[in-house]
């Protein structure tokens, strides 16, 4: 079956940088959109970054010139830098593949003051 594992998150403290990645296995098929979203306690699951098989990006207005979203189509693994992590940043961070609806478990980054 379909499986998203995401890895990197952790504990930062405020203009840090983190990176994460999130490898799709189970994948028979070229993926075209994959993104990250982020969800902070109380608040909706946000869009952060998605990225095309071609490489097209597009980011929220909160994360751009900070975050870099990015690929390797060779192994269904999308990447996002974090640079210039904020407190506001804090949030449950989650892979999404974008045309099939499938999303990663999720994970953990906190930013400290």
């Amino acid at each position: 079956q379909v499986q998203l594992v995401e890895s990197g998150g952790g504990l930062v403290q405020a203009g840090g940088s983190l990176k994460l990645s999130c490898t799709a296995s189970g994948i028979f098929y070229t993926i075209n959109t994959m993104g990250w979203y982020r969800q902070a306690p109380g608040k909706q699951r946000e869009l952060v970054a998605t990225i095309t098989h071609n490489g097209r990006s597009n980011y929220a207005d909160s994360v751009k010139g900070r975050f870099a979203i990015s690929r390797d189509n060779a192994k269904n693994t999308v990447y996002l830098q974090m640079n210039s992590l904020k407190p506001e940043d804090t949030a449950i961070y989650y892979c999404n593949l974008q045309e099939s609806g499938y999303w990663g478990q999720g994970t953990q980054v906190t930013v400290s003051s």
